[in-house]
């Protein structure tokens, strides 16, 4: 499977969402995308993460641009998670990985001396006619949420 390229067209895709819905990326054309997988719901890292875009989504409103979250929970444990930080965007489940190798997020990752591959926490940016320009990997949550602002600025 091809991976995403900056500057090009994203090939469309389609995932299960909060809120019982099915989300098509060729469907949100005329809107940006912002997309950031992370590893785990309710994590310290991904929770920061969400509550930044959370805190920040007027600014996102503002610029006409539309924000999911993707990791490989289960809808289940999805739902549970933006109710309890009351994320005002949908997350989507992609439990077969499907959109993370299409993004190539998917990585060995090392925790405790165990090798296992996961998530790496990831952004992209896709402009509203569904080209990707802008992407963020191996994120720092804690500066992150800047670099994501001026970038949204800037369209």
């Amino acid at each position: 499977m091809t991976t995403v390229t900056l500057q090009q067209i994203v090939p469309d895709f389609e995932l299960p969402s909060t809120g019982d819905k099915t989300i098509r990326l060729s469907e949100l054309r005329g809107k940006n995308v912002l997309i950031y997988f992370y590893p785990k719901d309710n994590t310290p890292g991904c929770t920061l993460e969400g509550q930044n875009f959370r805190d920040h989504i007027e600014t996102f409103n503002q610029h006409n641009t539309v924000i999911f979250g993707v990791s490989k929970d289960s809808l289940r444990a999805h739902e549970n998670f933006k109710e309890k930080q009351q994320f005002p965007f949908d997350l989507l489940s992609d439990v077969d990985e499907t959109v993370c190798q299409l993004f190539g997020v998917m990585q060995m990752k090392k925790n405790y001396g165990r090798e296992y591959m996961g998530i790496v926490r990831s952004t992209f940016l896709i402009d509203s006619e569904g080209k990707l320009i802008n992407e963020w990997r191996n994120v720092k949550v804690k500066q992150h949420i800047d670099e994501v602002l001026a970038a949204i600025k800037s369209l």
